[in-house]
């Protein structure tokens, strides 16, 4: 018997792999998976710059509005000079002259600042001082241009004075498109204010115009007494979808207008932030052994990882079944079954056909395993998210979550295989098995709609009851991988699975050996139960 079910097993993974549709589908997915995630980036990207005019009647809003706004730029804009002028050679040279001697300027800064602190001192440091450079250059007068003056001695504040009308030359001069290249994400990239003259009625009048004709995206009116209050602000723009560059502006205008309410209340800036900052809580967990652990970046995004897993497992155990499906109601419509069938059992043909398609799809998720790996490794730098403190694809060679994945892949498919091979060989047609195919595809919709909850509490009441539902088990207990579930629950709910399993397969196999010769009109569900209750060897007559 174990000869015949091989070579069963062998045709069904060798017809697979051996066509380009195989591959292709293979390749298909990760493909499509990176262009949801990359496409929408660039698509981003490709919008034009958002050209915008301000008619400002309260003579002093706007000036410092553009202040706070090239602060972040310039920080960005500095924190890459500084990365490039460290790895010197053509990075460095790429920068401009203004550029090279103000990340010499602030590596400068960094050694006058003190000793040689923690690693992280160096940081916290490091970005203090930047900030404060970009404070002094954009020629807001805030904390952080103080902090630097307190930092530096008064050679070093000399030199950044010096340095400071050259560089905002050269910035104000930066083409928006090009500003791209000295940082990313950067506001003057994606928007741009154009000059306006004229004032009153006339001149609220062009700019509609302008902005009914295309020529510009939008136009704020700032109001004449903003720190009173928002009366005559007003935002005007064709486009009721694309808020960003009202929501840029507002967020900066209302920082201005804040400081300056609490300034006329003579309350001092850094009594009210410290005022309004938040009481944070340090997040903690205690680890197996019962000690306290800090919480890094790492451990949230591995706690929502089995996410992804449940979605691929779901995806895979669907696909490879389905599969299973079509391949049954295939070689039965054409007659191959019945050649098949006076060389081996029933059985043996069904448990062959079993084994080749697990097979088929242990290589497709080879595959896919192998381009998560690649994607998790490579992706985040590719979309331009530099280094974001850990290595993503530790999480893809888990062994644990790998381990639980392939244990429930091949579990939840023998299970749902059994179902579908059973439906399949019913079936004359693949419309009759899509209408029987209804009801199991509801059973598969339960666990994503759970997926999320499960997540968040892995260990919760919702999480343990769908544990013990065996057509739900593989996916609820992958998602809870990283609770992770007892040990008593792994064995009690995979001990569950497999006498599920081999219950299913058992039904399967009295429903196949009928079903794989019967033509006519399918049967109906109580038929099909009395085939089950049936003993072998017994063909129940047709009603």
């Amino acid at each position: 018997m174990t000869s015949k079910v091989y070579l069963v097993a062998q045709r069904e993974y060798l017809e697979n792999i051996r066509t380009k549709a195989f591959w292709i589908g293979i390749l298909l997915f990760p493909v499509l998976i990176t262009a949801a995630m990359v496409v929408p980036t660039w698509l981003e990207k490709t919008k034009g710059v958002r050209q915008y005019a301000v008619v400002d009647q309260s003579g002093w809003l706007l000036e410092q509005v553009e202040q706070r706004a090239a602060m972040p730029d310039l920080e960005e804009v500095f924190r890459s000079a500084l990365v490039k002028h460290r790895a010197g050679g053509a990075e460095l040279a790429e920068l401009p002259a203004e550029l090279q001697r103000i990340a010499e300027q602030i590596e400068g800064g960094l050694k006058l600042a003190g000793a040689q602190p923690a690693a992280a001192e160096v940081d916290r440091l490091e970005e203090k001082i930047i900030a404060g450079f970009a404070s002094v250059v954009a020629g807001f007068a805030g904390t952080d241009g103080s902090r630097i003056r307190e930092l530096l001695p008064p050679e070093a504040v000399t030199e950044l004075e010096r340095l400071r009308a050259s560089i905002q030359e050269w910035w104000l001069a930066l083409p928006p498109g090009e500003a791209e290249k000295y940082g990313s994400g950067l506001a003057k990239s994606r928007y741009q204010r154009i000059e306006v003259a004229g004032s009153g009625p006339a001149l609220i009048e062009e700019l509609s115009r302008r902005v009914g004709a295309g020529d510009l995206f939008a136009y704020f009116v700032i109001g004449d007494d903003p720190v009173e209050s928002g009366e005559g602000s007003r935002y005007l723009s064709s486009n009721l979808t694309d808020t960003n560059l009202q929501q840029w502006f507002e967020r900066l205008a209302s920082d201005v207008v804040r400081n300056r309410r609490l300034a006329q209340r003579e309350i001092d800036p850094e009594t009210a932030r410290w005022v309004q900052e938040p009481l944070r809580f340090a997040p903690s967990r205690v680890s197996a052994s019962g000690q306290e652990e800090e919480v890094a970046v790492q451990d949230r995004v591995r706690q929502w990882a089995p996410a992804a897993f449940v979605y691929l497992l779901w995806i895979s155990v669907f696909t490879i079944a389905q599969m299973l499906l079509t391949n049954t109601v295939e070689e039965k419509s054409n007659r191959l079954m019945e050649v098949l069938l006076s060389s081996l059992s029933p059985l043996q043909l069904m448990v062959g056909k079993i084994v080749g398609i697990a097979a088929t799809g242990l290589t497709m998720l080879g595959s896919w395993i192998v381009f998560f790996y690649l994607a998790t490794k490579y992706l985040p730098r590719f979309l331009g998210g530099g280094d974001i403190g850990f290595d993503l694809s530790v999480i893809a060679t888990d062994p644990i979550y790998i381990g639980s994945f392939v244990v429930y892949f091949l579990l939840g498919y023998l299970l749902y295989a059994s179902f579908l091979v059973g439906i399949g060989s019913v079936c004359n047609s693949l419309k009759e098995a899509q209408n029987l195919m209804a009801p199991i595809t509801l059973v598969l919709i339960v666990p994503l709609f759970a997926m999320i909850p499960i997540t968040e509490d892995p260990n919760g009441t919702l999480a343990k009851v769908l544990s013990y539902v065996p057509p739900f088990t593989p996916f609820v207990m992958m998602n809870r991988a990283a609770g992770p579930p007892t040990t008593f629950e792994y064995l009690t709910t995979t001990l569950l699975l497999l006498v599920s399993v081999a219950a299913a397969m058992w039904a399967a196999a009295k429903v196949f050996r009928i079903g794989v010769l019967m033509t006519g009109k399918p049967p109906k569900l109580t038929e099909i139960l009395r085939w089950i209750r049936s003993p072998v060897g017994v063909v129940p007559q047709r009603r």
